[in-house]
């Protein structure tokens, strides 16, 4: 076995961390799968790059000790056998849960679902990343719709539905989608593709119900924990201008940036920390679907000015819901 299980070897320091890490994690963490190719994938995704220690990944498979090293062996995977990133693009995955996104505010994020979370992995290191919460909450005119963890109490939570647990669908060309039908007919869903030096995303919302929806406002976090050097817990090093929420690293050369359109509100929680950019649908009428675009990239220098003039003019804004053009 490789350091990573070494257990035993680890600092007590890592130990407490490890376990203040998992300490919010309950039964609805668990995901278990009977798929060899789903299992793998997932052991990988946990190893390699998230670089969970054993028991954050028995709590999340549901293998114990025994069975987690049997299937390591079998799959090949430790840390040793990690594969060279793809110098193509940004290195995007879903973020397998268990261990909580956030460092503080806790109680305001209780049992976060993995199925609205993809990691985004820094380009300037082999370890930090940052995870999209797309879409972390959905209000609209009827109250808060779509929640991805357990805390104000939804119009679901209200009636006592139940919504199932969900995955990310895998696509050929590399991108990620999710979605979702709401038992009272609203559908919506996330699709997110890296490239090169960029995220690109489309969010979209079907009203499936005969009424018109309004006031759809959506709350799309990035959770900096996982990225050295930008998780201070402070808003002292976060900037929101021109339709971007920006994070800027503790050394002042590397930056975080985000932006959805249209946008309705950009701001961070300190406690979190976290960066916004929430974007907002147009009112909807039965049977219509609205769009939304967002964006996410990494920057290392110093006139981050002149970085978001460049975003901008890309026109990544007005671009089709399928990324094929305007």
């Amino acid at each position: 076995m490789t350091v990573l299980f070494r257990i035993s070897c680890l600092v007590p320091l890592m130990v407490l961390v490890a376990h203040s890490n998992i300490a919010g994690a309950g039964d609805h963490q668990l995901r278990i799968t009977e798929d060899e190719t789903e299992l793998r994938f997932w052991l990988e995704n946990m190893v390699w790059y998230h670089r969970y220690v054993r028991e954050e990944i028995t709590q999340v498979t549901g293998l114990d000790e025994s069975q987690l090293k049997t299937q390591l062996m079998k799959f090949n995977i430790s840390e040793a056998t990690r594969p060279p990133r793809n110098p193509e693009r940004l290195l995007l995955l879903p973020y397998p849960g268990g261990r909580h996104p956030r460092i503080g505010f806790l109680e305001g994020a209780v049992e976060p679902q993995r199925e609205t979370k993809l990691s985004v992995f820094c380009p300037w290191d082999d370890h930090s990343y940052v995870v999209m919460d797309v879409p972390e909450a959905i209000w609209s005119n009827l109250g808060l719709t779509y929640l991805a963890h357990t805390h104000v109490t939804t119009i679901w939570e209200q009636q006592g539905a139940a919504l199932e647990q969900q995955e990310w669908q895998r696509n050929g060309d590399g991108s990620f989608q999710m979605q979702r039908r709401l038992p009272n007919g609203i559908e919506f869903g996330t699709t997110a593709k890296a490239l090169s030096d960029h995220i690109a995303m489309t969010m979209f919302l079907k009203n499936g119900t005969d009424q018109p929806l309004s006031d759809l406002r959506v709350q799309n976090c990035v959770m900096l924990k996982g990225a050295e050097g930008f998780d201070q817990q402070t808003n002292e090093n976060k900037v929101f201008t021109d339709g971007y929420a920006v994070a800027r690293s503790a050394n002042g050369d590397r930056w975080i940036i985000t932006g959805w359109d249209p946008l309705h509100r950009a701001w961070g929680n300190k406690r979190c920390p976290c960066l916004h950019a929430d974007p907002k649908f147009p009112d909807c009428d039965p049977g219509e679907t609205r769009y939304l675009r967002g964006w996410l990239s990494f920057y290392e220098g110093a006139d981050i000015a002149a970085e978001l003039q460049r975003i901008e003019s890309t026109g990544w804004r007005h671009r089709s819901p399928d990324g094929s053009g305007e």
